[in-house]
């Protein structure tokens, strides 16, 4: 039983893909409204078992079928007809293909498609649904009319990255422009001191402890801004004491400055998005943000032996 419910999920699940006027739902509405049941009849112990089998196999259906499956229960009595048109063939193989293709085609409509269209929003093309439909069946066809299996992933892939590079110019282009324009002139500032990676940086307090190597344990207090001041984050957000991790669990601006500091050192950090978090978008840091730090290394936890 269990495999025929799956099933019948899976039939009506389907439907969601077609629309149906508004006049068509009042008339499916209207006919499905009383439908005609004959009477069960239990005569024996067996016969009063399997029925309450039945009912029982239900707990939890209902809030199932609206909440993860989207289906309005006002057409249920179109779910129950799916589903005992489905217990009589659930051995079919031709049905068994039919209502895995509904499955199929609900998956791509719900999950694949929306990502599709999300990923192609801001590029120089767009998902046209009903052509990646066809062009999802015509592969399943093996219609080659235009492009065989193999040219169509060529296609596909090189426009998908040329569009995913062309939209991230459009959005984050000008942000990563003003992080160069702003790095070039901070560079001729008196103090500055500029690195062969990028790095810039300029020492506010001079200390005279220990450098720590990439694996020690730090401890550090530090605030980090964008270009335009605005603070993104601050280790007093997370409490008086200083944060404590290892050069090399962090970005690689850091990673490069923390082994060179002293301890008791305070330097301001000017880091190029290369190497902060390059085109990953981190909330209010966008793709390519240069960021500033002020980071002040309060000493290195010796591991007890």
């Amino acid at each position: 039983m269990k495999k025929v419910v799956i099933l019948a999920l899976a039939l009506v699940a389907g439907a969601s893909l077609y629309p149906v006027s508004a006049a068509s739902k009042k008339k499916d509405k209207k006919q499905t409204a009383t439908p005609v049941v004959e009477a069960v009849q239990l005569t024996t112990s067996s016969d009063s078992v399997s029925y309450t089998a039945g009912m029982s196999l239900t707990k939890g259906l209902i809030p199932y079928l609206i909440q993860q499956r989207g289906v309005d229960t006002t057409y249920m009595a179109d779910f129950v007809k799916g589903f005992q048109e489905m217990e009589k063939k659930v051995d079919d193989p031709r049905m068994k293909a039919y209502v895995v293709g509904m499955e199929i085609a609900t998956m791509v409509h719900d999950r694949m498609l929306p990502d599709l269209v999300k990923q192609f929003t801001d590029s120089p093309d767009s998902i046209v649904s009903s052509l990646l439909y066809r062009g999802f069946a015509d592969a399943l066809r093996n219609d080659t009319t235009y492009f065989t299996q193999q040219a169509a992933e060529a296609f596909f892939g090189e426009k998908e990255r040329k569009d995913k590079a062309a939209k991230e110019e459009k959005l984050y282009g000008p942000n990563r422009d003003a992080g160069e324009k702003f790095l070039a002139e901070n560079a001729k500032k008196e103090g500055v001191v500029v690195l062969r990676s990028g790095l810039q940086y300029k020492v506010l307090v001079k200390g005279e402890g220990e450098v720590p190597q990439k694996t020690d344990k730090v401890q550090v207090h530090y605030e980090g801004r964008l270009i335009d001041g605005t603070v993104f984050d601050a280790s007093k957000k997370h409490g008086d004491k200083p944060m404590e991790f290892r050069p090399d669990q962090v970005i690689a601006g850091w990673t490069e400055a923390l082994t060179m500091m002293p301890v008791g050192s305070k330097w301001q950090l000017y880091i190029p998005y290369k190497l902060a978090y390059g085109n990953r978008n981190q909330g209010q840091i966008k793709p390519y943000s240069a960021l500033v730090f002020d980071v002040e290394l309060v000493g290195i936890v010796k591991s007890e032996k």
